[in-house]
């Protein structure tokens, strides 16, 4: 399974948020729109880059901006010290049809090489939902570039298919959703995957802070309350804009 793919899927077995924090409800519709917005990133862009890959990862949202229930997903070869999971003799049968989609959801700094950092936080809570960062910091024009090819990918992807690991086949749907603005400038779209007659709702939301770009997926079952993912990226870009080194 390509590293996106089993990213998608980990959340059929993973899961996004719990239920709404009690902000009030000020925020837009959560309902998707037909067809996924373009938005531009800040010319110029207003900060400096994060290069200590160290600075970076410290910035990524902990248990403190999320709702109650959630734990953190550490990984098993940074964090734990494990050694890397062993192939196995059965084989891969996962596939993006079409190929390009396979980076919906990819890691911002996958989508565009070249990063001076990159981090990745997850985040696991009750019902089938989860709570995805990464973030990546370019030097010069490479911010704005990330941004645009990420929302590349959403705008040739509305509707797409593949198979997981064991050969099972999954449908993804790529829908606009209105979001007030985070960070500099921002994107959003839910994408809602299902499986087996199993439904995974995730709604992400793209943003440029400084010369950053922060990638959030919110998931679960049937899609939370707007204010509740606002308060989750809205943290994140707090995060991030605190780390931002002076130009």
């Amino acid at each position: 399974m390509t590293g996106t793919s089993a990213r998608r899927l980990a959340a059929f077995s993973l899961l996004g948020i719990a239920a709404a924090t009690g902000c009030s409800s000020n925020e837009p519709s959560q309902t998707p729109t037909s067809a996924p917005a373009t938005v531009a990133a800040p010319d110029p862009l207003l900060g400096a880059p994060i290069t200590d890959a160290g600075v970076l990862s410290a910035a990524m949202l902990n248990l403190g901006e999320l709702p109650d229930g959630f734990s953190s997903i550490p990984d098993p070869v940074r964090d734990l010290g494990l050694d890397p999971a062993p192939d196995y003799d059965s084989p891969d049968k996962s596939s993006t049809d079409p190929a390009q989609c396979a980076a919906v959801l990819a890691p911002v700094s996958d989508q565009l090489g070249g990063a001076e950092s990159s981090a990745v936080a997850r985040f696991s809570g009750p019902n089938f939902s989860s709570i995805d960062e990464d973030a990546a910091s370019y030097s010069g024009t490479g911010a704005a570039d990330a941004f645009t090819s990420v929302q590349q990918a959403w705008v040739g992807c509305t509707e797409f298919s593949g198979t997981d690991a064991d050969g099972v086949g999954v449908d993804y749907t790529v829908a606009g959703r209105e979001q007030s603005q985070i960070g500099d400038a921002s994107a959003s779209v839910r994408l809602t995957t299902t499986s087996d007659g199993f439904t995974l709702v995730s709604d992400v939301v793209v943003a440029v802070v400084d010369s950053t770009v922060m990638q959030i997926v919110v998931s679960d079952q049937s899609g939370l309350e707007p204010e509740t993912v606002t308060a989750v990226a809205e943290a994140a870009a707090d995060r991030i804009r605190s780390a931002t080194p002076n130009m």
